[in-house]
């Protein structure tokens, strides 16, 4: 990771490398807190703006309220904090990970009165799954591990401990020479990638994972958007990994993510093989957003 000049801490701008916490931590030890992704994208020479900012903010404040933490800042304030954080490190473009965490006090499994942090990190982050794989796809393995039912772990709420699973499927999908894990909910359906919501396209319609077991993606909604605006019929419903498998195209959404196309599920060659042409479409579209150069969807940018 290339390090930034500062990171925002608790209300203040501090050296990156000043940025640090107690080892008794609690959100260290017991996994509680949330956080976010967003995205910060150079329009031109002059201008930079981050990709739907109040809603990323949105979002983190609904999952501390899930899990019971009370940001002690407002939404507001964080979202100016995100965009001093970019500008006193001088960055045009770069990736933003908004932390709530509870500091160090009491330890155990009922935290009393210890003091909930925030932080906002920035840094220079390419394509998540890579630039190739944005081009030209990835492959991706159905994961031995399954997405947690939405009983154990709260899975509308972005939650820093809830990510072992994420972690454990795609370290298994690497170490079996795959790009990308795909994870299945406790019946059998698919549900998600370690990071990342799944689309697929058949016969020119294009189907997805509807809420039950996944989390509510920012880059999700915007495809669903797209895809009206382009009169892409879309449905959200559940589906298996064999109807997955004879999918005409397949892709990846999310922040880091964006939109990743997907060639190959288990061995299996997804269409032809290569990105097709509703993914093409709805990446064009995606890239025009976010580069400031579809002015329907100007709203969703904050100018820097």
């Amino acid at each position: 990771m290339e390090k930034a000049k500062k990171i925002w801490l608790d209300g203040e701008l501090v050296g990156w490398d000043d940025a640090n916490v107690h080892v008794l931590t609690h959100t260290l030890h017991y996994g509680l807190g949330v956080f976010e992704g967003i995205r910060c994208y150079e329009l031109d020479d002059k201008r930079s703006a981050v990709f739907r900012l109040k809603e990323h903010i949105d979002r983190l404040f609904d999952s501390a309220h899930i899990v019971e933490l009370d940001i002690p800042f407002s939404r507001e304030k964080l979202c100016s904090g995100v965009i001093e954080t970019i500008k006193i490190n001088t960055l045009r473009e770069c990736y933003i990970r908004p932390l709530v965490f509870l500091g160090d006090g009491s330890m155990g499994l009922f935290p009393k009165n210890n003091p909930v942090r925030v932080a906002i990190a920035v840094w220079p982050w390419g394509a998540y799954l890579g630039e190739d794989g944005v081009e030209n796809g990835i492959r991706v393995k159905i994961s031995s591990f399954t997405r947690q039912h939405v009983n154990v772990n709260m899975t509308k709420a972005k939650v820093c401990g809830s990510y072992v699973n994420s972690i454990m499927a795609k370290r298994e999908a690497v170490s079996c020479g795959y790009d990308e894990a795909l994870l299945l909910d406790t019946e059998g359906y698919v549900s998600e990638g370690s990071g990342e919501n799944i689309f697929f396209v058949k016969n020119g319609q294009i189907k997805t994972t509807p809420l039950t077991s996944i989390l509510r993606g920012i880059t999700r909604d915007c495809v669903i958007e797209l895809a009206g605006y382009n009169g892409i019929e879309i449905k959200e419903e559940r589906f298996t990994r064999d109807e997955l498998y004879t999918a005409d195209e397949a892709f990846l959404t999310g922040t880091a993510a964006e939109i990743t196309p997907v060639r190959e599920i288990d061995g299996r060659v997804i269409g032809e093989g290569k990105p097709g042409v509703v993914t093409r479409k709805l990446q064009s579209a995606f890239f025009d957003i976010i580069r400031g150069r579809l002015d329907k969807y100007e709203g969703w940018l904050q100018y820097i």
